[in-house]
Formats: structure tokens, C-alpha cells, sequence
């Protein structure tokens, strides 16, 4: 079965991440109609995410997002535009965070 990995390095803290992965979680059942659970932990959470021929996780941390998926026969032959769809979706969110929280981080001018 082919796997996805994809791994994204940020700054933007847990609390932050966290906004960042329920909104994946909610656009990805959405989307594809993927059924996600989210563990929280105290360091990290976890985002477990099934449908028919997809199974994965995503693990949430402070500094660092890393997703695994299995695809089944069927979705493997289309592996690479998953995996280019996933990025595209979780690289959107990361830059749209990371520019709110330079916002928020910025000297407000008087």
C-alpha cells in the first residue's frame, strides 16, 4: 500500500497549531468526507482520520505538524495528487496562521 508523509516545520506554538489542525480536520471531512478523531495530549495531539481507502494521522506539536497516510489499491494510483492536494490544503493554513500570528506579534502604531 502506498504511504503518504509529509512533515512541516513552524513557529506557531501548540495553541496555535492546535486552530491549524481542527481546521484541516473540518475541511478534509468536508472535502472527501473523512471521518476525524482528535486526541489531545499535553505536548502534542494526535488527528486520526479514516474513509473508505484512507487511513492516517496527524500528529500536531508545537513546532512541527507530521502526517501519515496508507491508501488502499484503489486511491494508491493516484498517490501523488493526494499527497500534492494535502500539501497545497496544509501549507495554505500554515501561512495564513503564521500570518495572523505576525500580526498579532507586530507593534501596534499609535
Amino acid at each position: 500500500m502506498p504511504d503518504i508523509r509529509i512533515q512541516r516545520k513552524h513557529a506557531l506554538g501548540l495553541a496555535k497549531a492546535r486552530e491549524i489542525a481542527w481546521q484541516w480536520a473540518e475541511e478534509v471531512e468536508k472535502k472527501f468526507d473523512m471521518e476525524c478523531t482528535v486526541l489531545e495530549g499535553e505536548t502534542s495531539d494526535t488527528v486520526e482520520f479514516t474513509r473508505s481507502g484512507v487511513n492516517g494521522r496527524l500528529i500536531v506539536a508545537a513546532d512541527h505538524f507530521d502526517l501519515d497516510a496508507k491508501l488502499g489499491f484503489l486511491l494508491g494510483a493516484f498517490s501523488k495528487t493526494i499527497e500534492g492536494e494535502i500539501e497545497k490544503n496544509l501549507d495554505a493554513l500554515l501561512a495564513k496562521g503564521s500570518k495572523a500570528a505576525a500580526k498579532k506579534a507586530a507593534p501596534k502604531k499609535k
